[in-house]
């Protein structure tokens, strides 16, 4: 949890902001990546020490730039935080909007692969070195009114375990986060009392990273982490039963 060089996408708002910042005061070198400088600049000004890059994680181009780089300017990086992501609502009934799904695709998943494989040969070549994929709870149980979302989650979080699974014998081990609903601007921040709050969140997926757990979740999604295999349609339906009853907020 200490001494490491990190680079976390996504690390303007929200999760990523936040676990930017925790590993920042773990004494921790950071750098965050996001489309927009300004925001970079506020974190880096509010955390001294921080740094920012520009990248847009759905641009090849732009993600091989960014890994040539860190490792140029960055030579000790070793733990890498996959965390940018978007989450636009869709209806799988009806008609999909091709362009918004393909940037949902890139930014979620194909993003995060070839950030990934960009710097694997770097991160392999540390005498240890850690690559975090941030998921979802609906990697497990599917939002239907984010289908789109949910399935690069779950796309995700399956080849995080094949990734896992293929590095086991180098120096670089593979966890992944499983948030729940957090209360960021995700989803449209409001307070709501089904999201947990960013702090506590952080609070205690910190404490999951300083285990050697491969998957890191919190307490309050345990029962839907643990879906029941085969009997999983009656939980999927009843789920989305209830948030169709009570929508997120837009």
């Amino acid at each position: 949890m200490t001494g490491n060089t990190i680079f976390i996408t996504g690390g303007t708002s929200g999760i990523g902001r936040g676990l930017a910042e925790a590993f920042h005061r773990l004494g921790n070198k950071v750098i965050i990546a996001g489309r927009r400088k300004a925001l970079l600049d506020e974190v880096a000004t509010a955390n001294p020490g921080i740094e920012g890059i520009e990248l847009d994680i759905a641009d090849p181009a732009d993600v091989a730039r960014v890994a040539a780089k860190l490792i140029s300017d960055h030579p000790a990086l070793n733990v890498l935080i996959n965390n940018a992501g978007i989450m636009p609502f869709d209806d799988a009934s009806g008609s999909i909007d091709e362009a918004v799904m393909r940037q949902l695709i890139d930014t979620n998943l194909v993003g995060p692969i070839l950030m990934t494989s960009a710097l694997i040969e770097h991160l392999k070549s540390q005498s240890r070195a850690t690559i975090i994929h941030n998921t979802s709870v609906l990697a497990f149980v599917p939002l239907a009114a984010t289908a789109i979302y949910s399935a690069t989650k779950a796309a995700l979080h399956s080849y995080a375990l094949s990734q896992r699974f293929k590095l086991r014998n180098t120096t670089v081990r593979v966890q992944e986060i499983a948030p729940p609903w957090v209360d960021t601007d995700l989803i449209k921040k409001s307070g709501d009392p089904r999201a947990m709050p960013l702090d506590a969140f952080i609070t205690e997926t910190m404490k999951g990273l300083e285990t050697d757990s491969e998957e890191v979740f919190v307490e309050a999604i345990r029962v839907l982490r643990d879906n029941p295999g085969s009997g999983e349609h009656q939980l999927i339906n009843s789920f989305n039963a209830e948030m169709e009853a009570n929508p997120l907020p837009v």
